[in-house]
């Protein structure tokens, strides 16, 4: 097969001044040749993790004893014997003076923390949290927006060697209480609203009905980001403002805790029933975030990254990473493009000098659509468009060559949750193909693997790492056994994780993503989970039952509808649609409301009752029915033609309108 040239190749002045270059000279190798660096990257795991932490000079109260103990997945044993801390990393590198964060939002207007001024707060808030009865293990949580008092919080929590979680606010406080019950958190961690397309959401009664369904809290932090007054009686546990907790005079200190201490517990999107808790240790978080950031983002100090996120989304967490390079980071408040100023990201991106810009493919497909032009504001401190979230179609890269700059690397990223990092994207010396990932990151084994549990070049297949990372997850919350991590990522193929994307690795050696090979939404770059959709839509007492479907499309949409059957005697008109729309916004969140809400007669099921989510989502993109589901399987099989025309259908019109 022969290679197409790639659609951007690497200036050799940005190789040779790139931290991936100078990585490469420090371990004794050609940064040059990306594809040699990586092969010693996950043939020699010992020696490439051991070189990350020389190279970005880990300061341990206790050494390590051996890189790579242990390397059966799952169960890897890193850095045996070290003992650190990561909000010491975090906290060490910026200057004093210099902007540590740069809280921005939907307005244009902001404001920026110093490196003192965050060192002094999370020292107060940490102290706070200890009078409050937080140890080391202890959970706490906030349901917050994405602005500095998260990051402060979770720093707080992670210099006692708490373990911290985190949800945006456009989660209702059911759904925030689904993922934070399962903790039983000491403090919750809350704000009185946020802002979303010029409208200030107020969310205390829903901090108020979130305080009351944690039992074990001790104490609950009022944060008063958008001036609302909070009410006498917030929470059954004591109260404390916000501004008492961060203006302490306090002398900060990080507990040492073992590499593989939990640092934080991230969320499954909850597809299959309550969302599972991931639990990433200090260690691995901390070398897998300054590789990913460091290397292949090549963040240090002086640079500045904006990656619109909600606190819910991974994204969120290599957000607050970004302080472990001694870079800016900023946090951003609001809507991606509110009504009243759709390009107000790059406005800021440009007034602000920010190095690296991260977004989503349909926010990069939204802005070609709507006609906006960010070149008409000075870009050229701009050198890096991150995207993830989902497939990059082909046709973003021209578009952000044209309207963004031409100097620019539009990095393609595909992570996950379950790492809380990236499996693939690019590096500053990488070329990029459009519509392709540039190459497997640096210390990840990935490979497409076929029905026989075979490497394919050139094939779908499924994403599968065959040799740990240092980011795994140490376990899943209330798994004691791990019979639940097992199952999630090793059942398929026995020592192997499986991620649950389809992919092809291509013969010039990049990575194409073709979407989830199982049942997870992923909206925007946010997973979300069916069941919350089903929970609350089947409890309305005009619909018997329902079934959402995430589908990624050719020209790098995204397709959500949600089938519903009726009760008897009921209609779906337009009026139910907007109160099944409006049980969706207020019992889970707004991201939760489906493209299109469609009238089905049945929904199919396996025999044993389970709704064919994969494979209705598969007939939905055309795959052949024959491939996707076993009749004899499905307790009503005339379903399946049923959902394979609704897709041709479907497909048909959207032809016919292009």
């Amino acid at each position: 097969m022969t290679t197409p040239d790639p659609f951007h190749t690497p200036d050799p002045v940005t190789v040779a001044s790139s931290r991936i270059m100078d990585f490469a000279r420090h371990a004794g190798l050609d940064g040059t040749d990306y594809a040699a660096l990586h092969r010693w990257s996950v043939t020699d795991l010992e020696g490439f993790w051991g070189a990350v932490w020389e190279y970005f000079d880990i300061d341990a109260d206790t050494p390590y004893e051996q890189v790579l103990a242990e390397e059966t997945m799952p169960g890897a044993c890193w850095f045996t014997g070290s003992a650190l801390n990561y909000a010491h990393h975090a906290l060490r590198n910026v200057a004093d003076d210099d902007a540590a964060i740069l809280a921005l939002d939907e307005t244009g207007s902001g404001y920026e923390v110093t490196g003192k001024a965050l060192r002094a707060q999370v020292a107060s808030v940490a102290a706070t949290l200890r009078e409050s009865g937080v140890r080391q293990g202890d959970r706490v949580v906030g349901y917050l927006p994405n602005t500095p008092h998260a990051i402060v919080a979770f720093l707080a929590a992670a210099s006692l060697g708490a373990v911290w979680s985190v949800c945006g606010q456009d989660y209702s406080a059911k759904a925030a209480a689904d993922r934070f019950a399962q903790l039983e958190p000491t403090v919750l961690i809350a704000a009185d609203g946020y802002l979303f397309n010029g409208t200030t959401h107020d969310r205390r009664d829903a901090t108020i009905e979130l305080a009351h369904a944690l039992p074990t809290l001790k104490a609950t932090v009022l944060v008063g980001h958008v001036g609302l007054a909070w009410p006498q009686r917030t929470s059954p546990s004591p109260v404390v403002r916000w501004e008492d907790a961060a203006t302490r005079a306090e002398e900060l200190t990080c507990t040492a805790v073992p590499f593989d201490h939990p640092l934080w517990i991230v969320f499954s999107s909850g597809t299959t029933g309550l969302p599972k808790g991931i639990v990433h240790g200090h260690g691995g978080v901390l070398l897998e975030h300054l590789k990913t950031l460091g290397l292949h983002s090549d963040l240090g100090p002086g640079d500045r990254l904006l990656w619109y996120t909600t606190t819910h989304w991974m994204m969120w967490n290599l957000v607050a990473s970004t302080l472990l390079t001694g870079a800016t980071t900023c946090t951003y408040d609001g809507s991606p493009a509110p009504f009243a100023r759709l390009d107000v990201l790059w406005e800021l991106a440009a007034r602000h000098r920010v190095t690296v810009f991260g977004t989503s493919p349909q926010y990069l497909l939204g802005m070609a659509k709507a006609g906006i032009d960010p070149s008409v504001h000075d870009l050229s401190s701009v050198r890096v468009v991150g995207c993830t979230g989902s497939a990059l179609p082909a046709s973003a890269y021209p578009w952000v060559r044209d309207n963004v700059g031409g100097h620019v690397l539009l990095a393609s990223i595909s992570g996950g949750t379950d790492v809380v990092s990236g499996f693939a994207g690019s590096a500053p010396n990488t070329p990029a193909w459009a519509g392709e990932l540039s190459a497997p990151h640096l210390g990840v084994a990935l490979a497409a693997y076929d029905g026989e549990g075979r490497a394919t070049v050139d094939q779908v297949g499924e994403l599968v790492v065959t040799r740990p990372m240092p980011s795994m997850p140490l376990y899943f919350w209330n798994d004691p056994d791990g019979t639940r991590y097992r199952d999630a990522y090793f059942s398929s193929y026995p020592g192997v994780w499986r991620h649950g994307d389809w992919i092809t690795v291509t013969g010039h050696g990049s990575v194409i993503v073709h979407g989830r090979s199982d049942s997870t939404l992923n909206r925007n770059g946010v997973r979300l989970g069916s069941a919350d959709i089903h929970d609350v839509v089947e409890r309305l007492p005009e619909i018997a039952e329902a079934l959402v479907i995430g589908a990624e499309e050719p020209d790098g949409g995204y397709w959500m509808p949600l089938f519903v059957v009726p009760a008897a005697e009921v209609a779906l008109d337009d009026a139910l649609r907007e109160r099944i729309k409006e049980a969706i916004r207020t019992g889970t969140s707004p991201r939760h409301v489906p493209d299109e809400i469609l009238e089905v007669p049945a929904i199919p099921h396996t025999r044993t009752g389970k709704k064919l989510e994969v494979p209705v989502k598969r007939l939905l993109q055309g795959a052949p029915a024959e491939q996707v589901v076993n009749p004899a399987a499905v307790d009503n099989p005339d379903l399946i033609g049923y959902f394979a025309r609704l897709g041709a259908e479907r497909r048909s019109r959207r032809t016919a309108e292009a």
